[in-house]
């Protein structure tokens, strides 16, 4: 087993499905720290750069953990967000937090479709996908097998998340005016 990053280091998995907010909040952790956060996004990665369906055995799976393991080593902190299922997914994520020398923090958005829905009309990208799209991605609980999650519902605002995350990860609260860019 090669330990990949330092005691400093931090690895953030978000997960959860189309329109539950994962890149907002990866975003807005990355918006409240100083640079040296890596975001990786399965969207980014799979659909943009490889351009692959999102099957077992994943292309997609092994580049995330190329991608998290190149960033950790490097001294960059890694927030990985995506639908991330396990059946595709999990082995990699496993192995990556198994491996992690820092602190690693996994956070699930437990939502219900009719309100990922909602939300995934708000955003810009809206029309590059629907409910049809959705409705075929869509997991009811998908927990990550032998991992501890901590789950975000859908009254829980934004702001409050990030402060949990930015805790959790045992940083200094600072406010978006404190951060250099």
């Amino acid at each position: 087993m090669e330990l990949i990053g330092n005691a400093q280091s931090r690895l953030i998995v978000i997960r959860g499905n189309s329109g539950s907010g994962k890149s907002a909040l990866a975003m807005a952790i990355r918006n409240r720290r100083p640079r040296g956060i890596a975001i990786i996004g399965q969207d980014v990665l799979r659909r943009n750069i490889l351009h692959v369906p999102d099957i077992k055995p994943s292309l997609a799976a092994d580049y995330i953990d190329v991608s998290a393991r190149f960033a950790l080593n490097r001294g960059l902190h890694v927030i990985i967000e995506g639908i991330l299922r396990d059946d595709i997914y999990g082995d990699m994520l496993r192995g990556l937090i198994c491996c992690h020398n820092g602190k690693s923090c996994c956070y699930r958005y437990k939502i219900s479709f009719d309100e990922t829905l909602r939300r995934h009309k708000t955003k810009a990208e809206a029309a590059e996908f629907g409910e049809i799209e959705m409705r075929q991605w869509w997991q009811d609980d998908d927990a990550l097998a032998g991992v501890e999650e901590l789950i975000i519902g859908p009254d829980q605002p934004l702001a409050d998340t990030v402060a949990e995350v930015i805790a959790n990860c045992g940083w200094e609260p600072r406010s978006a005016n404190d951060v250099s860019r």
